[in-house]
């Protein structure tokens, strides 16, 4: 089943989406060498709760934390930790908020210091096939529409797309319908139709598509112990342009101001 929203609900999704953005921004502010993981988990769970939300992934399916942080090689799904984040190092960080009875769900993901070259290139080009994945969101187009702009796009270049992972519909629950792969066919899949509110994210590796999951039930990493990056937006399906409800603008501002 696939829920079409209302204006109403659109903005109550909105406003989740942008506490999102703003929560991500103020784990920007910390994202250094020698910082903790659980540091960055700790600060997002205050900030979210100081602004009348709850954390969307805490307890979401058992989930023991507010925030997933995966680092280098780890797609999806990390646990925050006493880790400490070395110069170096990219970390995905991916947030979820349930306000109103509604989520927002947002990742981006950040350099650690001075990173390598190619590395650098794999998170912009990860970001940009994210933008041109939404460029297809669109009434009447369909959802593999998205996802072969995603995988065009990334494969291009030689990277992998996961696709063991998927975006997915959003709204009074985390995960609704459709899934919404990052590779596909032209044409195929659901129809999009105007009022459905997608959650985009590309998660592509530098090296194989390939990936296991660690012994702690959650952590999703390479096979090849490669670098992943992710990106994610909430978008709600309009005619002819679709409509970003998430930001990365508070976070890409803290990040100017640190440069």
């Amino acid at each position: 089943m696939i829920y079409i929203k209302s204006e109403e609900e659109i903005n109550l999704l909105r406003e989740s989406s942008l506490l999102v953005g703003k929560t991500l921004a103020e784990v920007a502010k910390l994202i250094s060498p020698g910082v903790k993981t659980i540091t960055l988990d700790k600060v997002a769970e205050e900030f979210i709760r100081d602004h009348g939300a709850v954390p969307g992934f805490k307890g979401y399916n058992g989930f023991p934390f507010s925030l997933c942080i995966s680092v280098n090689e780890n797609v999806v799904h990390g646990f925050p930790s006493e880790k400490v984040l070395k110069e170096g190092d990219i970390v995905s960080v991916d947030c979820g908020v349930l306000k109103n009875g509604f989520y927002g769900d947002s990742a981006y993901t950040f350099a650690v210091g001075e990173i390598k070259d190619e590395v650098r290139n794999l998170m912009d080009r990860t970001k940009e096939s994210l933008y041109i994945g939404i460029e297809m969101a669109t009434d009447g187009n369909r959802v593999g529409d998205i996802g072969y702009a995603i995988q065009n796009h990334v494969e291009q270049f030689g990277y992998a797309v996961v696709r063991d992972l998927v975006g997915h519909g959003l709204g009074k629950n985390l995960h609704e319908k459709p899934e919404v792969p990052n590779y596909g066919k032209r044409g195929s899949g659901p129809k999009l139709k105007e009022g459905m509110v997608l959650a985009i994210e590309p998660m592509i590796n530098l090296g194989t598509r390939k990936v296991i999951q660690e012994k702690d039930g959650w952590t999703i990493r390479t096979a090849d112990r490669l670098p992943s990056a992710h990106y994610e937006h909430d978008v709600v399906i309009r005619k002819g342009r679709a409509e970003i409800l998430s930001t990365f603008e508070f976070i890409e501002e803290v990040l100017n101001n640190n440069k």
